[in-house]
């Protein structure tokens, strides 16, 4: 297998900077998310991949093989890529086993080996019963399984997704993430999955590039993105959570329980610190000694309450309790740890 390498790139359409040089070294069968809100570029980048959009600088290789640059562009055909749609794009008028083999026909593969190949490519999706149905009898999940299936049955060395869970309800949305999780151990393929929705991103990818505005912001795992994002608006992206200014810690260090405190204690504070709603421990019978905060909402998640409390200096927090409070409660605070953040550029 061969790796994805993103270099510089950038698109412009007029006076639109669309990308903004990116540049990601993707390894052999990773799977990775490009995600941001709409209008970051993510699905441009996916469109320069799939060789549907030419790029205004920079270069994209796959392995050893420059796929595009402001003076090459490979068609999408030569690219051995494959790509799923938000909108499925199935053929209606064709069965399921017809819509998984349409690309192996344009290729002119016959015979035995189109009906093997596609009986492999609906096995690993689970859809073998369903090859004489036509796309009107399947569920939005069944459909967008046929779209995988079809990507699939020409052995791509790189499958893009745009959006892919995007026209379906929340339930079956969580039911597809167990399948595109699964459907990528048993290919082992290269995925580039762009997404807006973080909580997608963060169960399916192995590595997150995350873009605002055409740039890269953060490249890194799931739990790095949370556990440590590097300004603000990723921190505010990522996750819940409260940022506060402390008079404590520097850009990229993790502060503990004492130096957190007393940093949010201390009159003159100029560092921007996250804090998780899970390091927030609440107590309801607050002394004259402790950080205070007022509860101002609650909100019932069944295994627990979100506490939207406000500190007496005026900055919102939020944390989370195992029973109900009285709005307007005063209640005392103690947070474990925080982690400092970079300034928004």
């Amino acid at each position: 297998m061969a790796g994805l390498n993103i270099q510089d790139v950038t698109k412009r359409f007029g006076d639109h900077l669309a990308v903004d040089g990116l540049s990601l070294a993707i390894e052999p069968g990773e799977f990775v998310a490009l995600l941001g809100p709409s209008g970051c570029g993510k699905t441009t980048m996916l469109r320069m991949l799939a060789g549907f959009e030419q790029v205004s600088a920079g270069e994209i290789h796959l392995g050893d093989t420059l796929l595009a640059s402001a003076h090459q562009h490979l068609p999408p055909e030569q690219r051995n890529m494959a790509m799923v749609f938000q909108s499925y794009a199935l053929w209606p008028h064709m069965s399921v086993a017809d819509n998984v083999g349409y690309p192996l026909k344009l290729r002119g593969v016959r015979g035995a080996d189109y009906q093997r190949r596609v009986g492999q490519a609906l096995a690993l999706v689970a859809l073998e019963p369903y090859a004489e149905r036509t796309p009107q009898d399947l569920s939005g999940g069944q459909r967008q399984r046929v779209a995988l299936a079809r990507c699939l049955v020409t052995d791509p060395a790189v499958v893009l997704l745009d959006e892919p869970l995007a026209n379906l309800d929340r339930h079956l949305r969580a039911a597809m993430e167990h399948s595109f999780a699964d459907f990528h151990r048993r290919t082992e393929a290269t995925m580039v999955y762009v997404t807006h929705d973080q909580s997608e991103a963060m169960a399916l990818a192995d590595r997150i590039a995350v873009m605002r505005e055409g740039r890269l912001v953060q490249w890194a795992t799931p739990e790095t993105l949370y556990r440590a994002p590097r300004t603000p608006w990723v921190a505010s992206f990522i996750g819940q959570g409260s940022q506060l200014m402390v008079a404590a810690g520097r850009p990229g260090q993790r502060l503990q329980e004492a130096e957190l405190m007393r940093g949010l204690a201390a009159a003159e504070r100029t560092q921007p610190v996250l804090v998780r709603p899970e390091h927030i421990h609440v107590q309801t019978a607050p002394t004259h000694h402790d950080v205070t905060a007022r509860v101002e909402r609650q909100t019932f998640r069944g295994e627990r309450f979100e506490l939207h409390l406000r500190l007496p200096g005026g900055e919102a927090l939020l944390a989370y309790h195992p029973h109900a409070l009285e709005e307007g409660q005063q209640v005392a605070l103690i947070l474990r740890e925080g982690w400092c953040l970079e300034p928004d550029q």
